[in-house]
């Protein structure tokens, strides 16, 4: 046994059924914990009021008391954690350092700077699997190749699938080792940030939230499949965020969901809702096997594509993302995560579409916007989801399914009661036009108070036309690019 490990927390943030804490509790006598604000991705972000610090800050403060009740306590330090993880281990004389295994490019170039520096000073590095079920080559093909197709991927996902792998870490062998007070979790005005509206919009962080929305959400899992396409309706999770931070764990979720009757044929709902946390694996997956994603199409072929650009385009981009592009649900769900960080995952995909292949825009920039915005960015589903909409992605849609924004409005918010919360100036149009309210004649956007080009934008684009364009924009992949 070692005499001592120090656990350094990232998108982990919890006590329980934790893998590196749990490893590091059954092989040393004394166990250190500690979180590092990372510069590298502060600095970075756009905007010093962000949910996701607030998040992530009051998250510790929870985790720092549950340590404490235990005996120890949080290390919490603001710097560049390259640098700060070796000076921390070699000032607490620490054997190794534990943490949990992370898929993103920028994250595992850290880790690799961390374990070298580590091993300068004599300190060992270990990484264990906590954010995903199964990962490295625990799913593979017949012929060991990692899969890039999601159905025959899930067939052997659960093929693969063993009690074993969702028993929750409980070693307790070793002694977590006390902290200073002094030590505690930084405020927002330490770390260059103001507070935001996240308890407004009742987002609860830390363990507590986890399982106040978990709970709630197993008394509504049978009928997942029913109502999770709808934006109005109280049918998803909204776990995402805790998932994304790991105040919860991904084996509880997945021994929850098969306990409802997940595996058996029983539970139409939870069944449903343990192929999405499937999904979850798969898109860690490609990003870990397939790094490349990060910056260009899955399909090389769809690098080719040449997307709108020039002042219209601009124009059209800047539309989208203030919600202002005419057709009343896209404008919803763009001003949904515009106002809560939030926004529904059918609204995600249509939002998405609406971009690449109705206005004709590189989904990169969708990408990029949602990452900057959404409380629960994870480079792996965000990437994932936007490729999938884009169709340059594993097992997309293919690029002549294009999602019709009224259509899509009119079988997912058929009274308008999504639209009306968030585009608020449509509130008195009929709900005969409220998916197309410039289908009105002008006595009857006078009768409601709603004149099109005044109080609401006219459509950007015509869908059909729009739908054209994009057929013969992606054209290119079916063809071998010019030299």
């Amino acid at each position: 046994m070692l005499d001592s490990i120090l656990v350094w927390f990232r998108r982990d943030l919890r006590d329980i059924d934790h893998a590196a804490l749990g490893e590091a509790l059954r092989r040393a006598r004394r166990v250190y914990c500690a979180f590092v604000f990372d510069r590298e991705i502060l600095d970075a972000l756009e905007q010093r009021a962000d949910r996701r610090v607030e998040f992530i800050r009051e998250s510790l403060l929870e985790l720092d008391v549950a340590l404490r009740r235990r005996g120890g306590g949080l290390l919490v330090l603001h710097g560049w954690a390259s640098r700060e993880i070796p000076r921390l281990a070699g000032e607490l004389g620490v054997a190794a350092v534990f943490a949990n295994r992370d898929y993103e490019p920028q994250a595992k170039r850290r880790d690799a700077i961390v374990a070298s520096a580590l091993n300068g000073l004599g300190i060992s590095f270990e990484a264990f699997k906590d954010q995903a079920l199964l990962d490295g080559e625990e799913v593979l093909t017949q012929a060991g190749r990692p899969h890039t197709v999601f159905t025959p991927y899930k067939k052997a996902w659960l093929k693969r699938l063993t009690e074993d792998d969702w028993q929750p870490y409980e070693a307790r062998c070793g002694t977590l080792a006390n902290v200073p007070r002094a030590s505690g979790v930084p405020t927002l005005g330490d770390l260059g940030f103001s507070a935001t509206n996240l308890h407004a919009l009742g987002i609860v962080p830390g363990m507590s939230g986890a399982r106040l929305l978990l709970e709630d959400f197993l008394g509504r899992i049978s009928r997942y499949h029913e109502q999770r396409d709808f934006p109005a309706a109280k049918g998803v999770s909204y776990l995402s965020v805790h998932l994304r931070f790991g105040t919860i764990s991904i084996r509880e979720l997945v021994a929850r969901a098969i306990a409802a009757g997940a595996l058996g044929g029983s539970n139409e709902g939870a069944a449903t809702w343990l192929s999405e946390l499937v999904w979850r694996d798969f898109y860690f997956m490609i990003l870990d096997r397939f790094p490349h994603v990060a910056e260009r199409a899955f399909k090389p072929a769809y690098d080719a594509i040449r997307w709108e650009q020039g002042p219209a385009a601009e124009q059209a981009f800047t539309a989208w993302c203030a919600g202002r592009t005419g057709y009343p649900l896209v404008d919803a769900a763009m001003r949904q995560l515009n106002a809560t960080g939030y926004m529904h995952n059918r609204l995600r995909m249509l939002s998405a579409s609406f971009l690449c292949k109705d206005l004709g825009l590189d989904w990169r920039r969708g990408e990029a916007y949602f990452a900057a915005r959404l409380n629960d960015f994870d480079l792996s589903a965000n990437n994932g989801g936007w490729q999938w909409a884009a169709s340059s992605g594993c097992d997309a849609q293919p690029y002549f399914r294009i999602f019709n924004p009224l259509l899509q409005s009119q079988r997912f918010d058929p009274d308008g009661r999504f639209i009306r919360r968030y585009v608020p100036e449509l509130a008195e149009v009929p709900d005969r036009f409220i998916h197309a309210p410039w289908r009105m004649s002008q006595p009857e956007q006078s009768a409601c108070g709603v004149i099109i080009g005044r109080h609401t934008p006219a459509p950007l684009v015509d869908h059909q036309q729009a739908r054209e364009r994009t057929l013969q924009r992606y054209a290119v992949v079916k063809r071998p690019a010019a030299p």
